[in-house]
């Protein structure tokens, strides 16, 4: 089983699994969102505000390939580039952190040790950058794959109840100190 990171550019976007490839709920606010998605504008939007990141910031997620065929990705990026972050009540997210916005593993390919891969990719990315941490807006009543991350808790017997995504602990990241009530993981390694 050949696996590869590639970074998500507008070249791979299509290989997002729908509903994702045209999701805005992080990328745009939640008024602009709505009109997106009463136009049906939301492609174009993904599609617009992926370009702007990547000429402003570079690459802002990651999709992993098994055997050449998508098997999940991950996306994240400074609060900034995320407008739906100011509709949240713990916000805002630390000047010093990453926002880990969103992320999937196909089914077909859970219990693989792809989240662990994709968690890892996000962290090599966020340090060489410079920041010190990463931060995730969790729902506490995700009943299954969607825009927001599933809560979760950083007692050690908890760390693998989401490894498929979410693989804290085993990626070599520690649950630090809430920041405006948001999760926030930061690498070990960095000091």
């Amino acid at each position: 089983m050949a696996r590869r990171l590639e970074p998500l550019t507008l070249a791979n976007l299509d290989e997002l699994p729908v509903p994702c490839r045209n999701c805005v709920f992080w990328e745009l606010d939640p008024v602009a969102a709505k009109q997106a998605d009463r136009t049906g504008d939301t492609g174009l939007e993904k599609e617009a505000w992926l370009s702007q990141l990547l000429l402003d910031w570079g690459t802002a997620g990651v999709v992993l390939y098994v055997d050449d065929e998508p098997a999940g990705y991950a996306v994240y990026a400074p609060a900034a580039y995320l407008p739906r972050i100011q509709a949240f009540p713990t916000a805002p997210v630390s000047p010093d952190a990453v926002v880990l916005a969103t992320g999937r593993i196909l089914p077909r390919y859970l219990g693989l040790g792809l989240g662990k891969i994709l968690v890892q990719a996000v962290a090599k990315d966020v340090i060489k950058r410079g920041f010190r941490a990463v931060e995730a807006f969790g729902d506490s009543r995700w009943d299954g794959p969607s825009c927001v991350w599933p809560t979760i808790s950083c007692a050690p017997s908890a760390s693998a109840s989401y490894g498929n995504t979410l693989a804290t602990r085993a990626c070599g990241w520690t649950c630090g100190p809430p920041s405006h009530g948001a999760v926030r993981w930061k690498p070990r390694w960095s000091g």
